[in-house]
This record gives structure tokens, sequence and C-alpha cells, in this order.
């Protein structure tokens, strides 16, 4: 089967297509046929290296693999399972999956779930790990209710368009923090409010009961527009100021109900069902900024570093050239 790969740290051009065996399922392991994942800016950060102070400085393990979300279907179960068979629309992803980037991968059944009904695959594998990110970030974390006011930094990115859709779903008055491109892009997702980030300091954003942080940065800046009561989460850290960024978090803590929550999400087969039943009622859809061939890997790791994009880069697996099933 055809699968993405790096043999070292460095730029997109170092990501290739590769020809490696297809996995086989095991008992209690499902066996996905990928029909698409997406790109992560996590995954972005590994390829270059970045990651290493957290991950460690040896370059084993290479050559890498990479992707962790995935949207396809059953191809084969190492062992009957209920809930689940053969040619089953599935979904899922996570931390446990790193090479959901090939035609095929293999996962336990924790880490998927059905995929909406009526959703074109290669667009649905642009939400597993934002969608769940963002349901985790909002109902969990910050216990998001109706009526309160919600800022989301980055709202035309991949977790930033879902959480617009998510806190107005919620009953929430949204304000979207973009570049003014994006602006109107995020008052159609459902924000109340969009506003240009470059040219709008954040003492002049006014008070919100809930921030959703996707940038890392300036996170003292923007605690200080909590209500009384009012919660922030971070989903990211500043890697070119990682431990300040990461003590900044740590610190908050004395600042109790107005501390940063930080979190690394690794969703369960339950979120992922929450996430199918969202799409289903209407509450959320699908945002995809590019499809790109798995052969382009290296131009969609690519399309993502130069940002200004609007929700989701999906790398499609099947239906390409060369495809092997």
């Amino acid at each position: 089967m055809r699968a993405a790969r790096y043999d070292r740290y460095g730029p997109p051009e170092v990501l290739y297509e590769a020809m490696v065996p297809k996995p086989v399922a095991g008992p209690g392991e499902v066996l996905v046929r990928v029909h698409a994942g997406s790109v992560n800016g996590g995954e972005l950060a590994a390829r270059a290296g970045r990651l290493r102070p957290l991950t460690g400085l040896m370059s084993r393990g290479f050559p890498k693999t990479l992707g962790m979300d995935f949207a396809g279907e059953v191809a084969a179960l190492g062992s009957p399972m209920r809930g689940l068979a053969v040619g089953d629309r599935v979904w899922g992803g996570g931390r446990a999956i790193s090479s959901a980037a090939a035609e095929y991968v293999v996962v336990r059944p924790r880490h998927l779930a059905l995929a909406p009904a009526g959703t074109d695959l290669v667009e649905a594998a642009s939400l597993p790990g934002v969608g769940t990110t963002a349901i985790t970030a909002l109902r969990d974390r910050a216990g998001l209710r109706a009526g309160e006011r919600l800022l989301v930094r980055g709202a035309s990115g991949g977790v930033g368009s879902v959480a617009v859709q998510l806190g107005r779903a919620y009953g929430a008055h949204v304000t979207g923090l973009a570049r003014k491109g994006n602006l109107d892009f995020v008052r159609d997702l459902g924000a109340d409010e969009a506003v240009d980030y470059a040219t709008t300091s954040p003492g002049d954003l006014g008070r919100f009961d809930v921030i959703l942080d996707t940038a890392g940065t300036a996170l003292s800046a923007y605690r200080r527009l909590l209500t009384p009561g009012g919660r922030m989460v971070t989903i990211s850290f500043d890697l070119g100021r990682l431990v300040p960024s990461l003590a900044s978090i740590l610190v908050s803590t004395v600042y109790g109900s107005r501390r940063v929550r930080f979190f690394s999400g690794n969703p369960t087969h339950e979120l992922f069902a929450d996430l199918t039943r969202l799409v289903e009622s209407g509450a959320i859809r699908p945002v995809v900024d590019t499809v790109h061939p798995l052969a382009d890997i290296a131009e969609a790791h690519r399309a993502l570093e130069a940002g200004g994009v609007r929700g989701k880069v999906v790398v499609r697996t099947v239906g390409a050239a060369g495809s092997q099933t």
C-alpha cells in the first residue's frame, strides 16, 4: 500500500510517498481503508523537529510515519465486534494513531466511531481531531453555557472554525478573531462578531466568560479579559518561547477559576460518537480548505504552514492515481 513517510526532520520536502506492507488487524483491532485524513499543526512541528525538546533529541525511529485523523470504511475485523461490520463508514484518530496518512490503518475500536450518515468521507476527514477538541474545550473544560460570551482566537482555522459553530449551537454570543480577509467567512460560520486581530488589541475586545485560544501566545493579555468566574482554555503553546509559555500556564493556576486550562486531545469512541450526532443534527459542518492527493503530502504541509487556511487541509488516499486496493 501507499503511505507517507519522512527520513529526517526538516521542511515539507522531506515528506514522500512510499510503498509499504499493508497492515493486518489483530485480535481486538480494526483495519480501516482510509479515504482521507487531515493535516494537523502538531504534525508540522513534529516533522520540522520542533517537538524534540518534549519528545527527546534522538532521531531514532526513522523513517517516521504521520497521520492522526482519518475517515474511511472498515476493511477487516481482527475479531468479531459489537456494532462494527466490514463496510461500515467510520472516522476517528487521536494520539495513539500516527500512521493514518496511508491507504490502510489499524486502530482499536475505542479510537473510532461510525461516521455521520450522508457526509462525504473526504469532507468528513476534516473533522475528527478538531471537532472532538472543540467539544472537549467548550463543553467539558470550559462548561460553556447559553447566553455567555465566547471569544475564539484563530476562528477561521481548524479548531476555531468548529468552535464558532459549536459555540453558536450552545447558545453563546460568539466573537471570532481572524485575519481581515477571513472575517466574512467567520461570520458565515455563525459568529455574532468577527474582529481583525492585526488591528485590534486585546484590551479593546471587552470581557468574556470563556476564551478558546488556539495560538498559545500572549496568554496573560487575553486572560485579563475574563469576567469573574471566566474560563480560558488553550490548546497550544508558543514553540518559539516554549519554557516561558508553559510556565505562564502553570503560574496561572494561582488565579483560581481564571486559570488557563491546557489539554492535549486524546479522543475516545464516545467523543467521536458525540461529534457524529452533532454533524447529523446540522450543528457542525465540515470546513475544507483544500484537498491534496497522498502523493502531494508535502504540498499539503506547505499549504498549512503558509497560514490563512480556512478550516482544514485534507489529504485524500482513495481514488488517487496509483491507489492500491
